[in-house]
């Protein structure tokens, strides 16, 4: 397919300078706004590698938030930033595409701590959504990392793993928080290799993050470099705000609300995220399960993926 908009773009986003990546086969169609993991796990590459058919119907942008990815400078260390920082930005952003690209409104996905973020900025400024779309959706952070942490302790006993049952028996979380980053790396390692992130995955985390990155254009071995230090530094000081959040207290949504989630996400558990879903008040709102996908069906299924996005979309965008 030949694109006539594919390009990337540094944008002053609050003081900040953040880059996005654009892809659309013609100008003129309705955009949507990607925001990625982490805090810092920037997925570019996995959106563009497996889902840039969307391109024929809309502008893609994928966005590397403050700090993170090629959107990463030293200067993110100088202070701990916030939730509500990366909210603001979020807004910014919604305002300078609707802007640039000469739509009223357009459509948000957000994975993980993009639901985060995601949901924030749908509940503030529903004005410029067309669309919110959830994917491992968040719900509260104490109550996820709580079933989170369960199935890996389950897990490990289940399978004899005494090694990794010993060191998650001594870093459990209170109210969300590890007792140190080692002992979350331990518990996000195991989620990995048990099928809890990608369903059926053995991998652990390292590997399961950089192999992408490392096959890619998108990302250069000195933009790796920058990915990884934005990840390990917003990660470590941000995570007591993100696990503080409490979206269970948004009981309504003024646009349309789509989650696609995978069966086995134990990342953030489905469970959390479907009772969330089923008591929000939505002019529309459809719930989609993955039935062989974990935490990311984007990755996992990505056929399903992009046809439930092109499906639903199409039929709410506004220009």
């Amino acid at each position: 397919m030949t694109y006539q908009l594919d390009y990337s773009e540094n944008v002053e986003v609050n003081g900040s300078i953040q880059n996005i990546r654009v892809r659309a086969a013609k100008k003129g169609l309705p955009v949507i706004l990607f925001l990625h993991g982490g805090p810092g796990v920037c997925d570019r590459h996995n959106i563009l590698r497996d889902h840039s058919d969307l391109a024929e119907d809309f502008t893609l942008v994928c966005w590397d938030q403050r700090g993170s990815g090629k959107s990463y400078t030293p200067g993110i260390k100088k202070s701990v930033p916030k939730v509500a920082d990366y909210v603001d930005d979020v807004e910014f952003m919604l305002e300078y595409l609707t802007g640039k690209f000469g739509v009223r409104k357009v459509a948000m996905v957000g994975h993980s701590w993009g639901s985060i973020i995601g949901v924030l900025a749908a509940a503030r400024r529903p004005d410029l959504l067309f669309a919110y779309v959830g994917e491992g959706q968040f719900v509260d952070g104490d109550r996820n990392e709580e079933g989170s942490y369960r199935f890996c302790l389950e897990e490990a006993k289940r399978r004899g793993d005494k090694k990794a049952l010993a060191a998650l028996e001594k870093g459990a979380p209170v109210d969300g928080v590890y007792p140190d980053n080692k002992s979350m790396m331990i518990q996000r390692d195991c989620l990995s290799r048990y099928g809890g992130a990608i369903h059926g995955g053995k991998q652990g985390l390292v590997k399961g993050l950089l192999m992408p990155l490392l096959k890619t254009k998108e990302y250069s071995l000195a933009d790796i470099v920058k990915y990884a230090q934005g990840a390990t530094y917003l990660t470590d000081v941000m995570w007591p705000d993100v696990v503080g959040q409490r979206l269970s207290a948004i009981k309504s949504l003024d646009v349309p609300v789509v989650i696609t989630q995978g069966r086995h996400d134990y990342n953030t558990p489905s469970a959390i995220a479907k009772e969330w879903f089923d008591a929000l008040s939505a002019p529309a709102k459809k719930w989609v399960w993955f039935e062989n996908s974990a935490h990311s069906p984007d990755v996992e299924e990505p056929e399903k993926w992009s046809a439930v996005l092109k499906g639903e979309l199409s039929a709410l965008a506004v220009k």
